[in-house]
C-alpha cells in the first residue's frame, strides 16, 4: 500500500471513530428513578425529627373506620398504650420519626427498612418517654401490645421499621428484633383498638403536621 493509500485510509478510519464516538455521547442517560425513602400524603419524603400524623387506610386507599394513633390507659394508669382513634375524623397524636444508626440520622429523610424510634409528640401524666415499645405477652390475652417507654440503640423492642405495603403509597410498619419482624396490627377489645403485633397489618399513610 502507497503512503497516500495509508493516509486515506487513516483519515477515513479516525473520521469513523469521530462519528461514532459523538452518536453515543449524545445518546440521552436513562436511568431508573427509585427511592427508598418513605412519602407522605402529599409525596414529600419523610424529614427526620418533623412531626406526623399516622393515618391508617383500607388497602383501597380509604379511611380504614377509624381515626389517627393515640395513647390511652389499659390496665393501670401507666404506662399508655398505643390506639386507634374510634372517630374516623380525628388525625390522632403527631409522631416523630428517629433513626437508631448515626448512620440514617445524617441523611435527614426517612428510609424504608430503617431501625428507628417511633416518639409520639406530646406530654402524659406519666414520668417515661412516648416512644413505642412492644410490650410481653399479654398475662391475659397472651397478646404483646405496643406501649411507651425508653428508647434507646440497647433497647431492640423499641425498634420499629416503615416499609412498603403492595404497589402503591401506602405503607405498614412492622417492629423487628435480632432475630425475626413482626407486623404491627390492630386488636379490637370492648370498643378499643390497641396496636399490637398481629399477623394482617394496619396500613398507613403519613401527614405532616404544619404547626
Amino acid at each position: 500500500m502507497s503512503t497516500t493509500n495509508y493516509l486515506k485510509l487513516l483519515f477515513i478510519l479516525q473520521t469513523l471513530f469521530s462519528l461514532s464516538y459523538l452518536t453515543t455521547s449524545q445518546q440521552p442517560s436513562i436511568t431508573p428513578i427509585t427511592t427508598t425513602s418513605v412519602l407522605d400524603i402529599d409525596g414529600h419524603e419523610l424529614q427526620i425529627g418533623l412531626k406526623y400524623t399516622i393515618l391508617p387506610i383500607n388497602q383501597n386507599g380509604s379511611s380504614s373506620g377509624g381515626g389517627g394513633l393515640s395513647l390511652a390507659a389499659k390496665n393501670r394508669p401507666c404506662p399508655f398504650y398505643v390506639t386507634q382513634e374510634n372517630v374516623e375524623s380525628s388525625n390522632g397524636l403527631p409522631t416523630r420519626f428517629m433513626p437508631i444508626d448515626n448512620y440514617y440520622k445524617q441523611q435527614q429523610v426517612i428510609n424504608l427498612s430503617t431501625d428507628l424510634n417511633i416518639v409520639f409528640f406530646t406530654a402524659t401524666i406519666c414520668v417515661q418517654s412516648t416512644a413505642w415499645k412492644v410490650g410481653g405477652a399479654d398475662e391475659i390475652t397472651g397478646r404483646r401490645y405496643v406501649m411507651t417507654g425508653r428508647p434507646g440503640i440497647e433497647t431492640i423492642s423499641n425498634w420499629f421499621r416503615i416499609e412498603r405495603y403492595g404497589n402503591g403509597s401506602s405503607y405498614k410498619i412492622v417492629f423487628c428484633s435480632k432475630v425475626v419482624c413482626g407486623n404491627v396490627g390492630v386488636f379490637n377489645e370492648n370498643g378499643k383498638r390497641w396496636l399490637g403485633l398481629n399477623d394482617e397489618p394496619l396500613v398507613v399513610r403519613f401527614k405532616k403536621v404544619l404547626n
